[in-house]
């Protein structure tokens, strides 16, 4: 492999990344580690601890490589910013198996499934679900919460997020440890869109720290946590939903009991059980870790946060080129082919499995300018695909940009004199390792210098 083109591979200004191979993993997932020496595997240590460097390397060896999913099946790498727009766009790229002309199983997913330890009842929850169904039943589901996400509703939910990003701010200082510093992650960028996403959804404010607990034993990947923690989240779920059909409110639960009683049952619990459980993980979990990234990347680039002081019009760019440069998201969905397909001159065979790599596509020297470089007056920073493309765009992403631009705008104000509380280079992480294709500061220790 090549090295990329540009400058250092970790654009977030987080340390320097360990490749060790992480010594946590299940023996599930260990033991299937460097399997293939000729075939990257996504648990691989470099891609765990650098994705933007392992990727990008990967990237400059071509634009569709061969691989090794978490669970050793075979899968296609495509890595490069055109090659992974084709995809995301193409309809002979499915989402689930069971689009595949012809395909009568076994599902390739289940053996991932018994690998995370998710009972094989409670399956359905991860495998049918808006983000791995296809049309119709995909257009069905996003239909039935999208209204919630509208180019309309979303300017009208800004005053709350900008309620609860004051409260949150406000409150900081009396987090501060003996040394004046606070963890921004905890006390700022998790609560935030975890309030916001609660509050539409219709979680009660006090279930919502049980839901940061179940995301973080989801993204363990320790098969004996997941086993224990995904059947407590369906059924506390259930119970939402029956506390609410009893109680119908202004909030997407009681939307969605609605739509089933107007709609002859078209949508079943199982279905509404599922669209709670993705709205509400995936409606905080990135966004979340998006405003921790971005604050790191303007706080070790003072260039670039003078320029966005100077003109705080910049936001809504700055915020596409910081999701861009350092977004969490690393990976979509796997996709399968229901066809032959020639991409980049390979060919795909019906049935096998695809992963377009977000992160090595938002970093493609072919499509921007020096990609290492944090620009917030990039042209062109628009078009990235931090949030995905086609057919399975991000349904939140409006609301997470509006979330970041509110966080970052109002945190920088607040606290003019906001400062790392450790040298970039020694900023202690946690990328969870252990789950492949995100990237995430489990702490991020920051000085309020400005406060009062």
């Amino acid at each position: 492999m090549t090295t990329p083109p540009g400058g250092p591979t970790e654009p977030s200004g987080i340390g320097t990344p360990s490749t060790a191979l992480p010594t946590d993993l299940p023996p599930s997932l260990q033991q299937l580690i460097g399997k293939h020496p000729d075939e990257p595997n996504v648990m691989d240590p470099e891609l765990l601890a650098d994705p933007f460097g392992g990727y990008g390397r990967l990237r400059e060896q071509g634009p569709v490589v061969r691989a090794r999913f978490m669970d050793d099946t075979p899968v296609w790498l495509v890595t490069r910013f055109e090659e992974v727009r084709a995809v995301l766009r193409d309809p002979r790229f499915v989402n689930s198996p069971y689009s595949i002309p012809g395909h009568t199983g076994p599902d390739t997913r289940d053996q991932l499934m018994e690998l995370l330890g998710i009972p094989e009842e409670f399956s359905v929850h991860i495998l049918e679900s808006v983000l791995t169904s296809d049309p119709p039943d995909h257009t069905r589901l996003r239909r039935l919460v999208s209204r919630a996400f509208t180019a309309r509703r979303v300017p009208e939910l800004r005053p709350r997020v900008e309620e609860i990003t004051d409260e949150l701010l406000d409150g900081l200082p009396g987090h501060t440890d003996e040394n004046g510093v606070v963890d921004l992650i905890e006390h700022f960028a998790y609560p935030l869109p975890i309030t916001v996403i609660c509050e539409l959804v219709g979680v009660p404010e006090a279930d919502r720290p049980r839901w940061r607990l179940f995301g973080s034993d989801l993204a363990s990947l320790d098969p004996e946590r997941i086993g224990a923690s995904f059947p407590v989240m369906v059924h506390h779920i259930h119970d939402l939903i029956a506390e609410r059909r009893a109680d119908l409110r202004d909030d997407l639960i009681s939307a969605l009991i609605r739509a089933q009683d107007d709609d002859g049952g078209r949508l079943d619990d199982t279905e509404m059980v599922t669209l709670v459980m993705t709205l509400v993980l995936a409606g905080h979990e990135t966004t979340a870790h998006l405003i921790g990234h971005a604050t790191v990347a303007l706080l070790t680039h003072p260039d670039q946060l003078r320029l966005l002081r100077q003109d705080w019009g910049l936001l809504p760019r700055a915020v596409h080129e910081l999701t861009r440069r350092c977004g969490s998201v690393q990976m979509t969905q796997l996709r399968y082919a229901a066809e032959d397909v020639e991409l980049a001159a390979t060919r795909i065979r019906q049935g096998e499995a695809v992963q377009p790599v977000l992160v090595s596509a938002n970093h493609d020297p072919r499509h921007y300018d020096d990609p290492e470089r944090l620009d917030l007056t990039r042209r062109g920073a628009e078009d990235q695909v931090g949030f995905g493309h086609g057919t399975h765009y991000c349904l939140g992403a409006p609301l997470a940009r509006q979330e970041c631009e509110v966080a970052i705008g109002r945190l920088l104000r607040r606290y003019p004199d906001l400062a790392l509380a450790v040298a970039p280079d020694q900023l202690r992480t946690q990328v969870r390792r252990r789950q492949p294709g995100a990237w995430r500061l489990q702490n991020l220790p920051l000085r309020l210098e400005g406060a009062p």
